[in-house]
C-alpha cells in the first residue's frame, strides 16, 4: 500500500514511522508533532480561542461569589475589650440575636470567647486558634468601634451576620447608658474588617480591597483550569475515537507502540493546548490587572472593584503554571484511556459526563472555598491529586499555606502521573490492540496485569 492511500496519510505525516525502527523518544516526539499540527491548523482551534478568550475576560469582569453555608460546624470568635463589661455584654447580645440555641445533636453556629486585649490577636486567628476576632473599642464620645480579623474559614456570609449583631451591640449599648434619661444622640458602632493571612513568616491582616482582587484571581484561575482541563482532555479522547473509526489505528499501531502512542497524543496536544492557553490567559490576566482603569472609565470611580495587582505574585503565576501541566497531563491520561474503549463519537459523549464528573467535585469544592471559607474537608481535598489543581490554588489565592503543605500537595500530584500513566497505556493497549472489539471489564482488567502484544 504506498502513501497515497488516504488510510495512511496519518503515517506520512510521521516522518520515519513506517515502521517501530526509532528510538521511544524519536516515535513520541513524531506523534506529538503531527498532534500538533493538526490542532493548531484547524478552523475550530482558532474559534475556540477566541470564545475561551472572551468568555475569560467575562470572567475577569464579573466574577461569580456562591454563597455556601459551611453547615455543621461551630465558628469560634475571640471578643476582645479593655472593658470586662463590655466584652460580657457583647458576647451575651451576639449570642441572643445570632447565635439561638442549636436543635438537638447539633453543633451551635458560634461560639464566643472573651479575652482581655494582646498584640497577638491576628496572629492567633491566622494561625488557626480561632476563625475570627472582634476588637471592640470605646471612643471618648461614647461610640463602639469595631475591628474585626476574618480567618480563613469565614466565608462572606458570616461575616454580614457579625455585623447584624454587631449593630444589635451599639443598639443595647447606647439604651443602656441613656436608662437614666440621658440624652446622648444615637452613632451607629463603626465597623472594619480585614483578612488575616499568613505564611511561614507570619501574620499579616489584608484590607477588604486586597482580599476582593485575591478573589476575583482565585475564581479567574479556578474557571480557566476547569475549563481548559475538560476541553482538552476531550481532545484527546476524540483524536483516539476519530483513528480507531477511520481505521487509521491499525496503522498507527503498527508505527509506534501504544506507550508511544499515548505520551506523544499528550504531549502534542498539550503544546496545542498550551498555544491556545496563553492566547486566553494574557487578556485575562490584563483585564485584572486593569481593573480599577476598566471601572474608572465606565462607572467614574473604583468604589468595590479596585483589585489588588499585589494579588498577582511571581509565585502564584508559577504554582498557577506548575498545576495546569501537572493537572492537564493526569486528566489527559485519563481521557486517553477511556477513549481507547470506544469506536464512535456517539459513545464518547456518553463518557463524557463520567470523566467530567471528577473534575467537577473539584471545581466545586474550589468555589467552596472561595465564597464559604476553608473547612477541613476542603483543606483535605486540596492534597487529592485529582483536585489539588483546583482547590490547592484558591488556597493559594486567598487562604494561608504552609510550605509542608503545598510541596505535600505538588509531590502527590506528580507521583500519581506515572501510576495513572502506567494503567491507562495499558487500558489503551487493551482498547486500540482489541480491535473490533468492545472489551469488557475482564478484558480491560487482563491488560492492566498482562497487555496484549
Amino acid at each position: 500500500m504506498s502513501f497515497d492511500d488516504p488510510i495512511e496519510e496519518p503515517i506520512r505525516r510521521i516522518p520515519g514511522a513506517a515502521t517501530r525502527d526509532g528510538s521511544l523518544l524519536a516515535n513520541i516526539w513524531r506523534v506529538a508533532r503531527r498532534e500538533l499540527r493538526e490542532r493548531v491548523r484547524s478552523r475550530l482551534f482558532f474559534v475556540s480561542t477566541a470564545l475561551l478568550a472572551v468568555l475569560a475576560v467575562v470572567v475577569s469582569l464579573t466574577p461569580v461569589l456562591i454563597k455556601m453555608v459551611d453547615r455543621g460546624t461551630t465558628t469560634t470568635i475571640l471578643v476582645v475589650s479593655e472593658e470586662a463589661q463590655l466584652t460580657q455584654s457583647s458576647i451575651n447580645i451576639l449570642n441572643a440575636f445570632i447565635n439561638p440555641a442549636p436543635p438537638p445533636g447539633q453543633q451551635p453556629a458560634y461560639a464566643f470567647v472573651g479575652a482581655l486585649p494582646s498584640d497577638r490577636v491576628d496572629s492567633e486567628v491566622a494561625e488557626g486558634h480561632y476563625d475570627g476576632a472582634l476588637v471592640a473599642t470605646r471612643q471618648p464620645s461614647g461610640q463602639i468601634s469595631f475591628q474585626f480579623y476574618v480567618g480563613e474559614r469565614i466565608g462572606a456570609d458570616r461575616l454580614q451576620v457579625i455585623q447584624v449583631g454587631i449593630l444589635a451591640i451599639g443598639v443595647f449599648d447606647w439604651t443602656e447608658h441613656n436608662r437614666g434619661g440621658g440624652t446622648a444622640a444615637w452613632v451607629p458602632p463603626s465597623f472594619q474588617s480585614s483578612q488575616v493571612a499568613g505564611g511561614g513568616g507570619g501574620a499579616q491582616p489584608i484590607g477588604p480591597s486586597e482580599y476582593a482582587g485575591r478573589r476575583i484571581v482565585g475564581v479567574v484561575f479556578v474557571v480557566l483550569i476547569f475549563i481548559t482541563l475538560v476541553i482538552y482532555g476531550m481532545w484527546v479522547a476524540a483524536g483516539v475515537v476519530a483513528e480507531k473509526s477511520s481505521r487509521v489505528m491499525e496503522l498507527l499501531i503498527s508505527a509506534a507502540s501504544p506507550q508511544e502512542l499515548v505520551i506523544g497524543k499528550v504531549l502534542g496536544i498539550g503544546l496545542a493546548g498550551l498555544v491556545q492557553y496563553i492566547a486566553i490567559l494574557l487578556p485575562a490576566l490584563s483585564t485584572l490587572l486593569l481593573q480599577d482603569r476598566i471601572a474608572t472609565a465606565l462607572l467614574g470611580s473604583t468604589s468595590g472593584l479596585d483589585v489588588s495587582i499585589g494579588a498577582l505574585t511571581p509565585g502564584l503565576l508559577t504554582a498557577y503554571g506548575a498545576f495546569w501541566v501537572l493537572g492537564f497531563i493526569l486528566y489527559a491520561l485519563i481521557y486517553a484511556a477511556a477513549g481507547s474503549l470506544v469506536s464512535r463519537a456517539e459513545d464518547l459523549q456518553v463518557l463524557a459526563l463520567p470523566l467530567s464528573i471528577i473534575a467537577i467535585g473539584g471545581y466545586i469544592q474550589a468555589v467552596m472555598a472561595l465564597s464559604g471559607g476553608i473547612s477541613s474537608f476542603i483543606r483535605f481535598s486540596s492534597y487529592v491529586p485529582f483536585w489539588s489543581p483546583f482547590v490547592m490554588l484558591t488556597r493559594l489565592t486567598i487562604g494561608r499555606v504552609e510550605p509542608w503543605e503545598l510541596v505535600l500537595s505538588f509531590g502527590l500530584l506528580a507521583a500519581s502521573i506515572p501510576i495513572v500513566g502506567f494503567i491507562a497505556v495499558r487500558v489503551y493497549s487493551a482498547g486500540v490492540l482489541l480491535y473490533g472489539q468492545r472489551p469488557g471489564a475482564r478484558q480491560i482488567v487482563g491488560a492492566i496485569i498482562s497487555p496484549p502484544v
